[in-house]
């Protein structure tokens, strides 16, 4: 039997664009989304003859429902602000819903409440509820892309622990990782850290990130260390 495909919703995002789409703002530190969730109006269209005195139905007009989410509540912060001027001008924007595997929903909508709550011994959290107008739209996954390239921090020196930064990335990828000395590949040296050894004095180190998501995989490099140090 094939191994399930299930997955959980951490990594998921919430973006809003107040241009239809040509930029995004991402909404921090969202949990617990709900999709739109469409229903389909029931029309009666029972009439004198209905077969054997039984209603008969037609399907109507399709409703987009609502979408919400739980997001932690930080007064005063950039996504409380955003929305809560969006709540006070009742504006219509998109909103896009990105999950794990990079397929995104996108709607218009607007927020028709937004409810913080303040607890005494909790977190302060607050829901907030969109009514979604017009259909989603469904956009499958891409793969990845490189948009602030990786990057080394540490001194380059024999012994000295060097740590990959994947940089910024389109796509929500998982990453691996391949060191370089002078623009090949150091046997083993696959992680997201790397020691320089004797061998590598007077090298330049590199290290190339590769970004994978369900759809592809794309790569960058950093730019070169210093030339490695004795210890």
């Amino acid at each position: 039997m094939a191994e399930t495909a299930a997955s959980i919703g951490y990594g998921s995002f919430f973006h809003i664009s107040e241009d239809n789409g040509a930029t995004w703002i991402e909404l921090a530190e969202v949990f617990d989304i709900t999709p739109p969730n469409d229903t389909v109006d029931e029309i009666d269209a029972t009439h004198m003859q209905s077969p054997n005195r039984t209603r008969e139905f037609i399907p109507g007009l399709i409703d987009p429902g609502e979408a919400s989410f739980e997001m932690n509540f930080v007064p005063g912060s950039a996504s409380d602000l955003k929305v809560a001027a969006l709540k006070v001008a009742g504006a219509r924007v998109k909103c896009r819903i990105t999950f794990p595997n990079s397929v995104a929903w996108v709607f218009s909508g607007w927020i028709s409440s937004y409810e913080p709550a303040v607890p005494t011994d909790d977190k302060m959290t607050a829901t907030v509820t969109w009514r979604v107008t017009g259909s989603t739209v469904s956009t499958p996954a891409a793969a990845p892309t490189n948009t602030a390239v990786p990057a080394i921090g540490g001194i380059a020196q024999v012994g000295q622990t060097l740590t990959a930064y994947p940089g910024e990335w389109t796509g929500s990828p998982t990453f691996t990782y391949v060191w370089k000395a002078e623009g090949v590949a150091i046997p083993g040296a696959t992680a997201s850290t790397y020691v320089p050894v004797i061998g590598d004095v007077g090298d330049n180190i590199t290290v190339t990130v590769t970004g994978t998501n369900a759809a592809g995989n794309a790569s960058a490099t950093s730019a070169e260390t210093l030339p490695v140090i004795a210890a």
